[in-house]
């Protein structure tokens, strides 16, 4: 997929893209649209930007923001069927060349040297770098939501049948991809005992979901145990009467998807949410369905801002 285009006189190689708007920006970078651009060093604009990440013919990393969104929304969606695109934008789109790469890239251009960032100098900047994926932290956090929507289903089955008492405890499944509590040491799945004593079959030998929530099982409140969870629903519910910033809450991949200090909520409007917390490393929250709920659901729908 890499395409050549033009900034500053150099050639940039671009290799990948990604779209910095309210409704889809890259979830490493913050909880929210004007915080991502913020973590870039720009001003955000209502129609967001595109990014373009690529290596220059020396091979240092930049990551150029340009305003024609439509560009790289087509040629995202051209490559995500496998097709060729020329995302090649024209110089009057350019916002601003910025060095390094905010996110992990892992393809290089043939035929430059091994990526490697320019010097404060060239860059006229300190380069941007991938968050620490080794510690958990937002990006960790956001990146297990938007997992979690991608995958609803497969989540959604792998709940084990709950407690019966209509308590919510958590998964114990990691969100980073990390092997859970309980894995065995090749990382591949193993089972979780519960402070009860009993122990949780999260997933089959293959790595497919296992046992799926019971039908009989009953509703929890809006307002679990946790107190954790119970501070982002709470938080959650502030948004219907005080608007967050844009982006603070979205729709992905069919599920409305809010975000908040130190917490992510994911849900599907007809069904239920999974809450993930900075204070939780590696711990997925279920909040079942009850009177509540759902009405905060379709209000946080309502507020979602959505891909054009």
């Amino acid at each position: 997929m890499t395409e050549t285009t033009e900034t500053d006189d150099d050639s940039l190689f671009v290799l990948t893209a990604a779209m910095l708007t309210p409704a889809q920006f890259p979830s490493v970078l913050a909880d929210d649209y004007p915080q991502a651009c913020a973590v870039l060093g720009l001003e955000p604009a209502g129609e967001g930007y595109g990014l373009l990440f690529g290596q220059d013919a020396g091979g240092a990393r930049w990551t150029v923001a340009i305003t024609d969104t439509a560009l790289v929304a087509c040629a995202l969606a051209a490559w995500d069927c496998g097709l060729e695109y020329d995302l090649s934008p024209d110089e009057r789109y350019m916002a601003a060349a910025l060095p390094g790469w905010p996110l992990p890239v892992a393809v290089a251009a043939p035929g430059v040297p091994d990526p490697h960032d320019p010097s404060e100098e060239e860059g006229g900047r300190p380069p941007l770098t991938p968050p620490d994926m080794e510690v958990w932290g937002g990006a960790q956090r956001r990146l297990g939501a938007d997992e979690i929507a991608l995958r609803w289903r497969a989540w959604r089955e792998q709940l084990d049948e709950g407690s019966g008492d209509g308590t919510t405890p958590g998964t114990g499944t990691p969100a980073s991809g990390a092997p859970e509590a309980g894995a065995q040491e090749d990382g591949t799945p193993g089972d979780e005992t519960a402070e009860d004593g009993t122990t949780r079959d999260m997933a089959t030998a293959d790595g497919t979901p296992g046992v799926g929530t019971s039908e009989d099982e009953p509703p929890a409140p809006i307002a679990p145990g946790h107190a954790g969870v119970r501070r982002a629903l709470a938080d959650a519910e502030e948004y219907l009467s005080a608007p967050p910033p844009p982006g603070r809450v979205r729709s992905a991949h069919g599920a409305v998807r809010a975000d908040g200090p130190g917490w992510s909520l994911v849900a599907r409007t007809d069904d239920m949410a999974f809450v993930l917390l900075d204070d939780d490393p590696g711990e997925v929250h279920p909040v079942r369905r009850g009177p509540a709920l759902p009405a905060l659901l379709e209000a946080l729908d309502r507020l979602a801002a959505r891909p054009v």
